[in-house]
């Protein structure tokens, strides 16, 4: 169950550098939109992200408290991101603001992930 867990730790980070990847490549370009890359990416970090909980609160319990508040502060951000890629994929550009909270949502949950540590 290990290496399961290990790969799906790869394909999180994976849809991360979809997402995130997808977000920069256009920061510069005049209008903005949507890619494919981002909205596979959100959903990918969505999936895997309940997958790992998933996991790690049966077969690696045993070792570890999982915090519950970061876990939730994670799905929310996740499920903000990716309703917003979803709510806008179709348009041919999105407002800057949008566009914006997108990869600034993405960047906290990652800060999130690093920064927020346990007593």
């Amino acid at each position: 169950m290990e290496i399961v867990y290990e790969l799906l730790v790869v394909v999180h980070f994976l849809g991360l550098a979809a997402l995130i990847g997808g977000w920069l490549v256009q920061i510069r370009a005049p209008q903005r939109h949507v890619l494919p890359a981002m909205l596979h990416g959100a959903l990918t970090q969505v999936v895997t992200g309940v997958l790992l909980v998933g996991i790690a609160s049966t077969a690696l319990a045993e070792e570890e408290d999982l915090d519950y508040a970061k876990i939730t502060a994670k799905l929310v951000v996740a499920l903000v991101v990716a309703v917003l890629c979803w709510a806008n994929r179709r348009k041919e550009a999105i407002p800057a603001g949008v566009y914006l909270l997108i990869g600034g949502l993405a960047v906290v949950n990652v800060l999130v992930a690093v920064l927020w540590r346990t007593g």
